[in-house]
């Protein structure tokens, strides 16, 4: 434990408080020469015990549109890499002196000065904004599972009693990350809302629950090195790494593949926003707005569903509508009929049963398979008490922008209605060995298909008409 943190620890006390982490266990020091425990800072958030209101916000928004302040240009220009990218010679040497022994030159944050964990710009505050709607999201959502469904419930789904324990424990894992945020972020920071999930059965419960997370922890990833303050990027990391590993779980409770990539892609604050926000019924009246763009949404027609046996039967609309799915909607295990339901096959290469590990013998997706998708037009109500409104800025859509591990791949887009069209999935590979269009990833529809990297795809916002959308490719 930190013997000193300035994360704007005055702030602990807004809201009730519990301890709703495990104690740990204490020898006797009578016995022994350990010390009574330090009492443990408090957590920002209650414990949920119960079923929480739920469902669509009915009202009318009293504000609309996300927070904006003076805008200088369009879009942000593109400029060639700075003059001294490149000058470091890289070869194993040292080139200049050590500011202290074995501290090789160079670093940010390495000079001695006394971190302090906060926002240090409006990128900053954002950022870590949208990150903290994430996390209550999943406090919430995980809590919801557990309270929803009985335990006969995800016994028939292959889940037992400790693997329940690990959804509540995961949730209790949110209840330490909201804290943390809240505290970076200040009096300020948003709090807990209403919430509105797709799912009716614990399959599609653990399904969202994969989705969710993966786009959450994609989020992290888009941002966290251009954060200005490094102190607030190194806390994060260490509750981001944390999410990494709940994603895990949810596919592996998925019958999926635990995770079938090298590398995690990350997205832009606005990709992760526009994923986020349609499941954010209503938000408290003085909650602090969000910066970042809400994008049409874009829906896979026939996306493929991980409870078929072979998943390239998927016919249309095989998710639990929304009405319309907006791009990150669970399974619809419903509609498979029971001879291509690979959830109670005992067969391996076949069955999809909550496992350590599951390989199917027919893949999810492959190079070449044909996507129908469909989007809407901009200008729709999203998000809190429907107060985002959805735009682009983008002119008609040409091309299919697949981000996955790595990279940034397109496709030609055909049209074959204004808001309708299919595309093909392209075959490539982050290296050699490694298939990039794998596991739970991210397209979006674009007017262009200009070449952006890991460090800059949030240079392609101008150009997204629609999207992302989550594509179950493995």
């Amino acid at each position: 434990m930190l013997s000193k943190i300035n994360i704007a620890s005055g702030l602990l006390a807004l809201a009730p408080i519990v301890n709703a982490l495990p104690q740990a266990s204490y020898i006797s020091a009578s016995a022994t020469n350990v010390q009574p425990p330090v009492p443990a800072p408090p957590v920002r958030s209650s414990q949920v015990t119960g079923v929480t209101t739920h469902g669509p916000f009915s009202g009318t928004p009293t504000t609309t549109g996300a927070l904006t302040t003076d805008v200088l240009a369009a879009s942000i220009p593109m400029l060639p890499p700075n003059p001294t990218a490149t000058t470091y010679p890289s070869d194993g040497q040292l080139h200049n002196p050590e500011p202290a022994p074995y501290t090789p030159a160079g670093g940010l944050g390495t000079n001695g000065t006394e971190p302090v964990y906060n926002a240090k710009s409006d990128f900053d505050y954002e950022s870590l904004a949208v990150a903290l709607y994430q996390e209550w999201i999943e406090l919430d959502l995980f809590h919801d599972g557990l309270a929803r469904f009985s335990a006969e419930d995800f016994e028939a789904a292959g889940l037992t009693a400790e693997d329940r324990f690990l959804i509540e424990f995961m949730a209790d894992q949110e209840v330490g990350h909201s804290t943390l945020l809240s505290n970076i972020l200040g009096a300020q920071a948003p709090v807990q809302c209403t919430y509105n999930y797709p799912y009716t059965t614990v399959r599609e419960f653990i399904d969202f629950c994969q989705k969710l997370t993966r786009f959450g922890e994609s989020g992290v990833y888009g941002f966290l090195n251009h954060l200005d303050s490094r102190e607030a990027a190194q806390l994060l990391l260490q509750s981001i790494t944390t999410e990494a590993r709940q994603q895990t779980i949810f596919r592996q409770f998925d019958g999926l593949f635990p995770f079938p990539v090298w590398f995690e892609a990350g997205i832009p604050q606005s990709w992760a926003w526009t994923l986020l926000a349609p499941y954010i019924s209503s938000c408290p009246a003085n909650q602090t707005r969000l910066a970042w763009q809400n994008f049409p949404a874009l829906t896979i027609v026939n996306n493929p569903n991980p409870a078929r046996i072979n998943a390239n039967n998927t016919g249309s609309n095989e998710f639990v509508a929304f009405p319309l799915s907006n791009g990150s909607s669970p399974l619809n295990e419903t509609l498979v009929p029971a001879s291509d339901s690979c959830v109670n096959s005992t067969i391996v290469g076949e069955s999809c049963a909550p496992g350590i590990t599951r390989n199917r013998s027919i893949p999810l997706s492959f190079p070449g398979r044909q996507l129908f998708l469909q989007w809407e037009n901009p200008g729709q109500g999203v998000g809190p008490n429907l107060s985002y409104v959805t735009s682009t800025t983008a002119g008609a859509p040409q091309f299919v922008a697949w981000v996955t591990q790595l990279n940034l791949t397109y496709s030609p887009l055909t049209l074959t209605s204004n808001n309708t069209g299919y595309t093909f999935q392209p075959d490539v590979s982050t290296f050699a060995g490694d298939p990039a269009i794998n596991g739970t990833m991210f397209v979006a529809l674009t007017d262009a298909n200009i070449t952006f990297t890991a460090f800059n795809l949030s240079m392609i916002n101008p150009h997204v008409r629609a999207g992302p959308a989550l594509f179950q490719s493995g």
